[in-house]
């Protein structure tokens, strides 16, 4: 029997590992597949060794303080591909992790893709000689990585962006209000304040400052909080007890929450560009320890934090960031996004072409294909 492990360290690559795991399973019944990933990819079929929870930690210093597990997580896998032998390793993004054990997984004779590919034209090149060595194939997800990386000299093709296939709600308004208790003919903003533990411990305090303004300006206004399966609900819950805005929670809803709300405040990630596929207009917001950030600072090469920005190869949306993030400032933007005014019929407008930007649908279907043949390539 076949065997690949894939490797997907948070909720995005869970998000985009489920289907990748979905399209294997339907190319290869028989392929035995087992790894790092989440409840999506379990879903499709995958056993998972570790759960991405266990990985839900991020800045320098912060993954610092995880380093025991992160070692010991490691050393795991890598008796797996002694053991197990799979014909190939499938890295999804979090690139701190996977191009170590890119490495690792070479020397035990497995062939290497990236799905998701690391981010080295934001953070510069420095990477980029390594991945040369150590991956046969870089599945690209945004237009512009393939030929990035194919000037360097890296195996790479763009295979369409997954979210076009997914970025979409499942309710109508009406029963997506009706479910949650909320007005189906009252303007509802939605707040996403990411997918981990210290993110949300930051960012989601100014997002709910911001609300209490908004709400004391326009009274018909409703809220809600968009919770990612990495997060604990009592811990959002314990932040939300602290204002008087008293959004309603909503879990594994995030597509309806963005395309019922007629704004959306979220931390920069994957959610930026999911916000720009339905169109809702939105408001980028990030924060982290000053260290991170300042580091950050030094490291980062590109001029816009959020994807959906980067995508659009201009600024689009607004970005608060750090010191920036203050919710007289985010509340102020707010109100002129959610106005029917010039202002947000420009953002409609520009989010309007992110589709067309990304390509065809289809992109798990075709990485999927590349990963097949990559394994009949190394037998």
């Amino acid at each position: 029997m076949s065997k690949l492990m894939i490797i997907a360290g948070e909720p995005s690559g869970d998000l985009h590992g489920g289907q990748l795991v979905a399209e294997l399973r339907r190319l290869r019944p028989d392929l035995e597949i087992f790894g790092v990933g989440g409840d999506r990819m379990q879903a499709a079929g995958m056993e998972l060794i570790y759960h991405i929870r266990d990985f839900s930690f991020m800045g320098f210093w912060e993954v610092l303080g995880h380093l025991p597990f992160v070692r010991r997580a490691m050393l795991r896998l890598k008796g797996l591909l002694t053991e197990r032998k799979p014909e190939a390793v499938v890295l999804i993004d979090y690139p701190g992790f996977n191009l170590r054990f890119a490495r690792i997984a070479r020397r035990a004779g497995a062939k290497v893709a990236y799905f998701i590919s690391p981010q080295v034209w934001a953070w510069g090149g420095g990477r980029v000689r390594r991945i040369r060595k150590l991956v046969d194939r870089m599945l690209c997800i945004l237009p512009f990585e393939e030929e990035y990386y194919r000037r360097l000299g890296v195996p790479a093709v763009y295979v369409g962006n997954p979210l076009l296939d997914l970025a979409r709600p499942d309710l109508s308004r009406e029963a997506f209000c009706c479910q949650h208790g909320l007005r189906a003919d009252r303007p509802l903003v939605g707040l996403l304040p990411g997918s981990r533990k210290q993110e949300v411990e930051r960012i989601l305090p100014v997002m709910l400052k911001a609300g209490e303004l908004l709400k004391e300006a326009r009274a018909s206004l409703q809220f809600a909080v968009g919770l990612a399966p990495s997060v604990e609900e009592k811990m959002v819950r314990s932040l939300m007890q602290k204002c008087s805005l008293e959004p309603v929670l909503i879990s594994n809803q995030s597509y309806d929450l963005m395309a019922h709300s007629q704004l959306i405040l979220t931390a920069s990630g994957t959610a930026t560009l999911e916000c720009g596929i339905i169109g809702t207009p939105l408001i980028i917001i990030y924060k982290t320890s000053w260290a991170s950030y300042l580091l950050g600072r030094m490291l980062v090469k590109v001029p816009y934090i959020g994807l959906v920005n980067l995508v659009a190869g201009r600024k689009v949306v607004p970005e608060f960031i750090q010191h920036e993030a203050r919710p007289g400032a985010v509340f102020l933007m707010a109100q002129m996004l959610l106005a029917e005014g010039r202002p947000r019929q420009a953002v409609k407008h520009e989010l309007s072409r992110i589709p067309a930007v990304l390509g065809q649908p289809g992109a798990s279907a075709r990485a999927a294909g590349e990963i097949i043949k990559l394994m009949v390539d190394e037998k």
